[in-house]
């Protein structure tokens, strides 16, 4: 396989489709411009962005643990460098020695030519942070990349895929942009599969009114990841569980995290909490989506424009509890086939949920082997943040990115006859494997966590 050199870019979204998610693109003219006002903003906010600027010593402990240098090798990516592309600007302008002496000390003129190179590198950075986890001054560059984009989106320099994702978000709460008949119907014909696979009758609520539960499914999981929200349906209906799914919030995914935490991200939430009193629920349960749980976890209370009177908690906490608490059933005998497990990157250096995930696993499969490193330094599956693209280079450089998780899945084994199963709690992480494990030939299917908890139950 090819190693790319050089930039590619993501296909950008159109003026219109910009103007859709509520962004008036700025005339190239004054794109340089303007970036320098949006990133004086910045600095003056965010002690840690200037943190970052300010204290690299560019020690290189990064460039080995980033799964993006490794598979490219374009210096750019090593996450030092490619902060150093937004901070070669921030010292030539809010920094002495970069207005005195310019290039020598590694300044550099605000150009067009510097904004495409951040949309190149920026949207080639998945957020895994894992160069955060290794950096002996905690620089955590992936704030770096998230200014980055921020400031993109302002000048109207968006990835299609991301505004797109965007707008069918704020018109219908899911990035397919089904509606809720869509909705319903794919729920009932996933409860007469359930009924045809596992002999178990399952209904799934939507909208009902007074639920204890408000379930949060990736949207993917109605098109790509069935047995993901097969399985959630399944361990709700075992529980005995009084729940719902809202028709107007079916993504757990809050992608304005990752291109627009300002009124995109804070549109989500808001989108969220009215669900949530409408409907009258209890409590607020989300499903297997990386960065949408990192986004509900540490951004809620503080992009709410109302107290969080809901206790928010992920699926995988409340199945291992069930588990610890001898309350949920499960049977490894029924999946025999080898199962490695991939860590998402939001969740084990984000929210802590390393040892739930592993808690399930064991009580779910017979053969589990773990691959190394794993938990809070594990590798990224490369599609991280939702750098999905699918226009021919950016696919190209996704499979490149893949590049350090497929040596870790081989190394486990668990493909070796073809029967293996690789689990990916997170619908990201998903999208990204399906071509991943075909494009390295690693024999191994891949398979939500959840989806494993709905095939080991056993039922009284």
């Amino acid at each position: 396989m090819p190693e790319y050199k050089g930039m590619v870019q993501p296909q950008r979204a159109t003026d219109a489709e910009m103007r859709k998610i509520h962004i008036e693109p700025v005339p190239d003219e004054l794109k340089p411009e303007k970036a320098l006002e949006y990133l004086d903003q910045i600095r003056k906010k965010f002690r840690s962005f200037v943190l970052a600027m300010e204290s690299c010593t560019k020690c290189g402990q990064c460039a080995e643990n980033c799964h993006t240098y490794l598979g490219t090798r374009d210096p750019n990516n090593i996450p030092t460098n490619r902060a150093e592309l937004i901070r070669k600007i921030y010292k030539r302008y809010f920094t002495l020695e970069g207005r005195w002496f310019g290039k020598l000390v590694g300044a550099e003129d605000i150009s067009l030519d510097v904004i495409e190179e951040w949309y190149s590198y920026f949207y080639q950075c998945s957020q895994c942070r894992r160069c955060a986890h290794v950096c002996p001054f905690g620089i955590d560059t992936c704030e770096v990349t998230f200014i980055g984009r921020q400031i993109l989106h302002w000048l109207g320099i968006t990835p299609k895929l991301h505004a797109t994702t965007g707008a069918a978000m704020e018109k219908v709460g899911n990035h397919t942009a089904l509606p809720k008949p869509g909705i319903v119907d794919t729920l009932e014909f996933m409860s007469e599969e359930i009924m045809d696979e596992f002999g178990v009758e399952v209904e799934f609520p939507v909208d009902k009114p007074e639920s204890d539960i408000m379930y949060i499914p990736s949207s993917a999981d109605f098109l790509l990841n069935p047995y993901t929200l097969m399985g959630a349906g399944m361990y709700f209906t075992y529980i005995g569980a009084n729940w719902t799914i809202p028709s107007t919030v079916t993504e757990a995914g809050n992608f304005g995290f990752l291109f627009d935490q300002y009124w995109t991200q804070r549109g989500n939430v808001m989108r969220l909490l009215n669900a949530a009193q409408e409907l009258g629920v209890k409590k607020i349960v989300w499903g297997e989506c990386g960065h949408g749980w990192r986004a509900a976890k540490m951004y809620i209370p503080s992009l709410a424009d109302r107290p969080v009177r809901w206790p928010i908690t992920h699926i995988h906490d409340e199945v291992a509890d069930m588990i610890r608490k001898n309350e949920l059933k499960l049977d490894p005998g029924k999946i025999t086939r080898p199962v490695t497990l991939h860590d998402p990157c939001n969740y084990v250096r984000a929210c802590g949920l390393n040892e739930n995930m592993r808690t399930i696993m064991r009580a779910c499969v017979s053969d589990f082997r773990e691959m190394y490193p794993n938990g809070a330094d594990n590798f990224c599956c490369g599609g991280g943040s939702a750098i999905l693209f699918d226009d021919p280079e950016m696919y190209q450089r996704r499979i490149l990115l893949s590049k350090k998780k497929a040596e870790q899945v081989r190394a486990t084994g668990v493909g070796k006859d073809g029967n293996g199963i690789l689990c990916a709690p997170c619908s990201i992480c998903k999208a990204q494997l399906y071509p991943m494990v075909e494009e390295h030939e690693l024999g191994v299917e891949v398979k939500g966590l959840i989806d494993l908890v709905g095939m080991s139950l056993v039922w009284k």
